[in-house]
């Protein structure tokens, strides 16, 4: 078992699998400095198009192709000072949804011996998975076949305490008051690669369920991994299907998504992404010594742990999918196409997740938040050897993704630097996205981070 010493023992380790506050750290921007200070920048993209709107339709031409590449170019410096200070790897594509969409791929020179790093590789994304699962349960709710409203006890018997009392509502929007069954220590040889179990959505549950409660369901929020757990037990028990196969024939399939599918092992099915952690010798001292051994192939102080089973995430967070097909999943779903409006609206319907953040709420599967660019919904995922963010507007006519194939360092935020660099580069993918001026030079304060409201030390800042 995991030695909780302490509480901030159980904090670190209920992050893994969570939404990072990334999102709410760009959105503080917007209420903790003022612009000037946040977003010192020159004049690239938009700005730059408005500017030159008084020399006529070749001068503004001119001018907003100026701006683009500087933008781009921008992104591109930001990607690689985040290789630079520690990651093996990035990605980051944005779409305006003006233009050709930016695709960058940065990447350590000693990884590329193992791999060449694409903007279309196959990435694990963590707990984006939790969006598609969200999806399909209002899916069989269009058809009838489920009610937000039904109760837990009435698709898993006995499964989950205070099952009479909690929704299918409650768990897609994290109100459940469930446990995160990866705070049990029963986890820790599966997220590190050690222990080479297969776990089902039954088993997952089961772990979670067996903690008490951190409270009365639908009184608070906590992002727990055990809500998606039980949504992939009932999505099974309902249908009568296995979680992989809802996956491919109500969304991969119908969208054409190549590159996206529910992994059931370690097997990939395309070209795909090296994830990696430090090796003990190079973990900092940060990580807390329960997770400095990740099982793996050693390669310049790293271990690549590309070949790690991640059934452990389950309906939680075991989705492979790559940025071009997770953008073309966010239009379809903003657009009504995966969704009827009813269906939509409830979905994109909140619950508040931080009293000091109002613009932050959670929805079911997916959370928004306001940012200084403009309104983003999302999700974020953290795997071992991976961490991920999707963003989309309202519309889905924007979209943005940036991947990082590494985790334990951003889980824990045990390199500093790293946070700050990967914070700047997410911010400005959100402005690109949304054609607004990039910043051109770091932030001068780090913006406030949110502490979910939660019922104890257990549920402390999200990953």
């Amino acid at each position: 078992m995991f030695p909780r010493t302490s509480p901030s023992d159980r904090s670190t380790w209920s992050r893994r699998l969570r939404v990072t506050p990334a999102l709410v750290t760009v959105s503080a921007l917007a209420v903790g400095l003022a612009p000037s200070a946040a977003f010192p920048v020159t004049l690239p993209a938009a700005a730059a198009a408005r500017s030159a709107s008084a020399v006529g339709p070749a001068g503004s031409a001119a001018a907003a192709q100026g701006g683009e590449q500087a933008q781009r170019a921008r992104l591109r410096q930001l990607a690689q000072r985040l290789v630079d200070t520690g990651a093996p790897g990035v990605v980051v594509r944005v779409d305006d949804g003006r233009g050709r969409p930016v695709e960058i791929a940065a990447q350590a020179p000693w990884s590329v011996r193992d791999h060449r790093l694409k903007a279309g590789d196959e990435f694990r994304m963590g707990s984006n998975t939790k969006t598609m699962m969200a999806v399909l349960v209002l899916q069989l709710v269009a058809e009838g076949r489920l009610s937000l409203d039904d109760p837990v006890e009435k698709w898993l018997p006995g499964a989950v305490p205070n099952g009479a009392a909690m929704t299918l509502r409650m768990l897609l929007n994290h109100t459940s008051g469930l446990f995160d069954y990866t705070q049990d220590g029963a986890l820790l040889g599966s997220i590190l690669g050690r222990d080479p179990h297969r776990w089902t959505s039954t088993e997952l549950l089961a772990v979670g369920a067996r903690h008490e409660p951190l409270f009365a369901p639908g009184t608070k929020w906590s992002y727990s991994n055990t809500d998606y757990a039980a949504v992939g037990a009932v999505l099974e028990r309902v249908t009568g299907a296995a979680l992989a196969d809802l996956v491919r024939d109500r969304i991969a399939r119908p969208l054409k998504l190549d590159h996206t599918y529910l992994a059931t092992d370690s097997t990939w099915r395309g070209r795909h992404a090296r994830g990696y952690e430090p090796d003990p010798a190079h973990m900092p001292p940060g990580v807390p010594d329960a997770f400095r051994e990740v099982a793996g192939p050693r390669r310049d102080g790293h271990v690549d742990v590309s070949g790690n089973d991640p059934s452990w995430g389950g309906a939680a967070g075991a989705v492979v999918s790559i940025p071009q097909d997770w953008s073309r999943f966010y239009t379809a779903l903003m657009s009504g196409r995966l969704l009827p409006a009813a269906q939509l609206q409830q979905m994109l319907t909140t619950v508040p997740v931080d009293p000091e953040n109002p613009g932050a709420g959670s929805g079911l599967g997916i959370v928004t938040a306001a940012t200084p660019c403009g309104t983003v919904w999302a999700h974020d995922g953290g795997i071992t050897g991976y961490s991920s963010s999707n963003y989309t507007d309202r519309a889905g006519s924007r979209t943005a993704t940036v991947l990082f194939s590494t985790e334990l360092l951003f889980e824990f935020e045990a390199d500093p630097k790293l946070v700050e660099a990967s914070q700047e580069l997410q911010t400005a993918v959100l402005c690109a996205m949304f054609d607004k001026p990039v910043p051109t030079t770091p932030l001068t304060t780090a913006p406030p981070t949110a502490t979910p409201p939660t019922a104890g030390p257990a549920t402390a800042r999200a990953r």
